[in-house]
């Protein structure tokens, strides 16, 4: 089991620089940031943006993967975004994670003022986004029309210093989204529903993965073809409130057949409130519960 932690963008540079680099110095395998223009009730608060947080933190680690959480077409554009992708995957030295998603509704939709989009539709646009960001990736030049997207031309070079590109690790719940990270995804990553309880929403995630199984073999793809990564603080108990709350949550994620689990930083209130104690006690035990 490897495990990586989420560490919000809500601080400044001079704050946040210690949390990538104790990251690294705890052992954990990865280490994400927030791809979002504002979050929940914290978009009253400080934020800073993903690709600049990725690109200081690749300057003050060395080991440790470094990944989107997620990037999505809410207001990333392929072009733009396979630049950005190019220069972090460099500057990190190939340590890049592209975790993708559809995108939802609240803040990183809204802002631009425009048509909310339908479930159905985030999934139609995040296809083809998908799809474009891969070809522009992989190859020098690239012209595509398409119904919500076109790009004239757009260069890709020198090109990711991970060939053939990044791995795409597809956030996915839904039917069509699981086929999406079946069929294209280098990995797997899953919130599971939401959920009143505990023991709900564990079963609930046991019957994600029965369905994402089901889409890798329609796949044509064997059932271990990629890494499957599972937010442990989506359900209704943060993982870092005890020392054996996580170690529980990393037992029955790795039965479930997750190769990576990810928990977050904790903070001081609002969300994944927190005793850092907690996280230190946790890094301790990091080689025990990788073995899990």
């Amino acid at each position: 089991m490897r495990i990586g932690i989420v560490i919000l963008p809500d601080q400044r540079w001079s704050a946040a620089a210690q949390r990538w680099r104790r990251a690294e110095e705890y052992g954990f395998d990865h280490a994400w940031t927030y791809d979002h223009l504002g979050w929940r009730d914290l978009v009253d608060g400080p934020w800073f943006d993903a690709v600049p947080t990725l690109t200081a933190a690749a300057g003050v680690t060395s080991r440790i993967k470094l990944g989107t959480y997620v990037a999505s077409p809410n207001f990333r554009h392929p072009v733009h975004f396979a630049r950005e992708v190019t220069a972090l995957d460099d500057i990190s030295g190939g340590r890049l994670l592209l975790g993708l998603g559809a995108g939802g509704t609240g803040f990183d939709s809204a802002v631009f003022g425009e048509p909310e989009l339908t479930p159905r539709r985030r999934v139609d646009r995040f296809t083809e986004w998908l799809d474009l960001l891969g070809t522009i990736l992989t190859n020098p030049a690239t012209t595509h029309r398409g119904e919500f997207y076109t790009a004239v031309d757009a260069r890709s070079i020198p090109g990711p210093l991970q060939q053939p590109r990044p791995p795409f690790v597809v956030a996915a719940n839904g039917p069509r989204a699981l086929r999406l990270a079946a069929r294209h995804g280098d990995g797997w990553v899953t919130t599971g529903p939401q959920a009143d309880d505990l023991e709900s929403w564990w079963q609930a995630v046991a019957g994600i993965v029965g369905r994402f199984e089901e889409a890798l073999t329609a796949a044509g793809r064997p059932l271990d073809a990629i890494p499957r990564y599972l937010n442990l603080d989506s359900s209704p108990l943060y993982s870092m409130t005890s020392v054996d709350a996580f170690t529980e949550a990393i037992g029955r994620a790795a039965a479930l057949g997750f190769t990576d689990a990810i928990t977050h930083w904790p903070r001081a209130t609002s969300w994944y409130a927190g005793d850092e104690k907690v996280l230190e006690k946790v890094a301790e035990r990091l080689p025990e519960l990788a073995g899990n």
